[in-house]
C-alpha cells in the first residue's frame, strides 16, 4: 500500500532487455534520486508512477526492479530513460498526506490540457469511459503516482474528463510538470469507490 504522496522524483537510467522473446520484459535500473533507501530491502515494494513494482537488486545510489511486458502495455513511463515519481511502500505508522493507494494502474489516461491558472495549474485528463463510474467531484485520484483531488468530472462519448488544480508545491516536486496535451498517465481509481461499485452491482 502506498499514500500517493511523493517521496523523491528518480530517474529510470538504464532498460536491459530480459530475454530476446517478443514477450520478455525488462529490468530497470532507477537512480533514486533523493529516496532514502537505508531501509529498503530486497524484495521490498516501490511504487514507479504509480505502479507497485519489487526491489530485485539496490546499491547505496539506486535499485533495479523487473518488469513484464504486460505491465509494460498496461503502464505509461515505465518504457523510457527519464525521470519518474518514486514512494516506498506505506507502513502501519506512517502519517496518511493522501490516500490509500494500492500501486495497481486501472487504465491509461491521455492529458487533454495543462496550462497555469493564477499561481496554479489546470490539468485535464481523459480517462478511459470504464472507469468514469468510480469518478467523483472532490474524489480522489492518482496520476502517475500522486494522489490529487478531483475539481470537476466531465463524462463524453470518448471518455471521461477529470480537471484538477495543481498547487506550486505538487509542481516542483513531482514529474507532472514535465506533462504535455496527447501525454498518457497512468490512473488508479479511489479504493472504496471500488468497493462500493462491487457491492452495488454484484450478483444478491
Amino acid at each position: 500500500m502506498f499514500t500517493g504522496i511523493v517521496a523523491a522524483v528518480g530517474r529510470i537510467k538504464q532498460i536491459d532487455a530480459l530475454g530476446d522473446s517478443p514477450d520478455a520484459g525488462v529490468r530497470l535500473v532507477v537512480d533514486a534520486g533523493g529516496l532514502d533507501l537505508s531501509d529498503v530491502q530486497l524484495g521490498d515494494s516501490i511504487a514507479i508512477q504509480g505502479a507497485c513494482m519489487t526491489v530485485v537488486s539496490q546499491d547505496a545510489s539506486g535499485f533495479t526492479v523487473d518488469v513484464s511486458r504486460e505491465s509494460l502495455s498496461l503502464t505509461a513511463g515505465l518504457d523510457a530513460v527519464g525521470d519518474v515519481n518514486l514512494e516506498k511502500a506505506l507502513r502501519l505508522n506512517d502519517r496518511l498526506g493522501g490516500h490509500l493507494v494500492s500501486g495497481h494502474v486501472d487504465g491509461l489516461g491521455t492529458v487533454q490540457r495543462f496550462e497555469p491558472v493564477g499561481e496554479s495549474h489546470e490539468l485535464v485528463v481523459r480517462a478511459p469511459k470504464d472507469l468514469g463510474r468510480f469518478l467523483a467531484y472532490k474524489g480522489s485520484i492518482v496520476i502517475n503516482g500522486v494522489s490529487l483531488t478531483v475539481n470537476s468530472v466531465e463524462d463524453g462519448p470518448e471518455g471521461c474528463d477529470v480537471s484538477i488544480n495543481l498547487i506550486p508545491h505538487t509542481i516542483e516536486v513531482t514529474t507532472l510538470r514535465h506533462l504535455k496535451a496527447g501525454n498518457r498517465v497512468n490512473l488508479e481509481i479511489d479504493l472504496i469507490a471500488r468497493y462500493v461499485e462491487r457491492m452495488l452491482n454484484a450478483p444478491k
